[in-house]
């Protein structure tokens, strides 16, 4: 969400001490300050969901400049790659303290650092006719939720189990998603399951509490907790360098090199499979995109070349491809404004670059998925016991948006088009020259 939030003014609750709060939330920052929901009326009168600069979880309650709930889990949140069910819920009218507030992380309740909860009976801000914001403070200026969030259910007026949100997928044991749950929302409840691109704030649950869009763009993305995508891998590499700044953005989908050179690399890794992705140039500086092992990746600690490591492998900005820190003639150059697309066969170890929807090389869409690599940019790659992932070198100011399959680049929303067929068939990418058997990086992707 970035530098934007949600917001509405509330309407007089059902019950204003006793609800449920659900999300499903993706981070994009640790380190860092950043609230998922808050009620504001005064200084002496409001409550959050945040995460702390530590990195814990709170649910404050504020009530007449008094703290009445302060409920933590023990858990430190600084998974970045992958998406997570955070539901609280309030039910102040319990004779047993531990049964007035609760926060269920994928299913279960946690244990706590925290565990300061209101009286019986006694009064909460969160459900209020007041202010409420999604993913911003209270002056809607600071502490920004800078990841993705899908799913946000507000139910005014009943404490509702886990289960009515989710639940255990019976092969995996992974906490699912339910997209409909049956429940009932009350006077100041809502469901955004953010399904309309031009409408990211409307409110389905029947209640038509919507919310508008505050401060920049709130943009839509195939990444969902039913399909996860990558992002920048923000504990590898370069990337806690340029963590909590301009550095990564959108979700951690742009990287922006504003120092010296610096290898970033994705958050999904494979031993094996066809995979197609997408970059936009933004800013050409010292620009090499391509694959790299991690292995080698944290020997040398992504400070070096992409194409500097025995298994990093490049186009240069210069037309050149690269890998054990040598350089060799290939294709284009490309400069700011270029879009990049890759084909990395690694069950095979072969790898193919375009420039603008024309593979190099005299490469064609039709030979990479037949398995012929005569133009391949490198056809040996030694895929045994090496685990790779798409990767970016940046120098000299350079800055790179990255496309998965989100349909995305930056904020901006792709217009026509192109999925694979095989894989992830729902996958987005701006040019028609996905090879056959080659798919996205998704979970979709891995598990069809």
């Amino acid at each position: 969400m970035a530098t934007t939030y949600l917001t509405r003014t509330g309407t007089t609750p059902t019950t204003s001490n006793k609800y449920t709060f659900s999300c499903w939330i993706k981070r994009g920052s640790i380190g860092t300050t950043e609230t998922l929901f808050r009620s504001y009326s005064d200084g002496s009168n409001s409550a959050q969901l945040i995460f702390d600069s530590d990195d814990t979880f709170a649910f404050q309650d504020i009530v007449g400049g008094t703290t009445v709930t302060n409920l933590k889990p023990s858990n430190l949140f600084r998974d970045t790659g992958a998406w997570m069910n955070i539901i609280v819920q309030v039910d102040y009218t319990q004779a047993a303290a531990a049964d007035r507030a609760k926060i269920f992380i994928n299913g279960g309740e946690v244990s706590y650092s925290a565990t300061t909860r209101q009286s019986q009976n006694g009064a909460s801000n969160l459900n209020t006719a007041a202010n409420n914001a999604i993913g911003s403070n209270r002056s809607n200026s600071s502490h920004y939720f800078t990841g993705s969030m899908s799913q946000v259910n507000f139910i005014d007026g009943t404490a509702y189990p886990a289960t009515a949100f989710g639940s255990v997928n019976a092969t995996s044991g992974i906490w699912k998603a339910n997209s409909s749950p049956t429940v009932t929302y009350g006077n100041n409840g809502f469901f955004l399951d953010m399904a309309n691109s031009s409408d990211m704030g409307n409110d389905v649950s029947g209640k038509a509490n919507d919310f508008t869009v505050g401060g920049g763009i709130l943009t839509q993305m195939q990444d969902t907790p039913d399909n996860n995508y990558p992002t920048v891998n923000i504990n590898a590499g370069k990337a806690t360098e340029y963590l909590n700044s301009t550095g990564l953005r959108y979700g951690n989908t742009q990287m922006n090199q504003s120092g010296n050179n610096a290898v970033f690399i994705s958050t999904f890794a494979n031993t094996t499979g066809k995979y197609y992705w997408e970059m936009l140039i933004d800013a050409v500086g010292y620009t090499t995109q391509g694959v790299m092992a991690y292995d080698d990746l944290v020997q040398n600690g992504g400070g070096s070349y992409l194409y500097t490591p025995a298994t990093g492998y490049g186009y240069v900005y210069t037309g050149n491809k690269g890998n054990s820190n040598s350089q060799a003639s290939y294709g284009a150059s490309y400069t700011s404004g270029d879009y990049i697309s890759v084909a990395f066969d690694q069950t095979n170890g072969s790898i193919w670059f375009a420039k603008n929807g024309v593979w190099q090389n005299n490469a064609t869409t039709s030979e990479i998925g037949a398995g012929t690599t005569t133009y391949a940019a490198y056809s040996s790659m030694p895929t045994n016991g090496n685990v790779y992932a798409a990767a970016f070198g940046l120098d000299n100011n350079a800055v790179t948006s990255i496309n998965y399959g989100n349909g995305t680049f930056g904020t901006t929303t792709l217009g026509t088009t192109y999925s694979p067929t095989v894989g992830d068939t729902g996958a987005k990418f701006k040019y028609n020259i996905i090879p056959t058997g080659f798919t996205a990086i998704s979970t979709k992707g891995y598990n069809a």
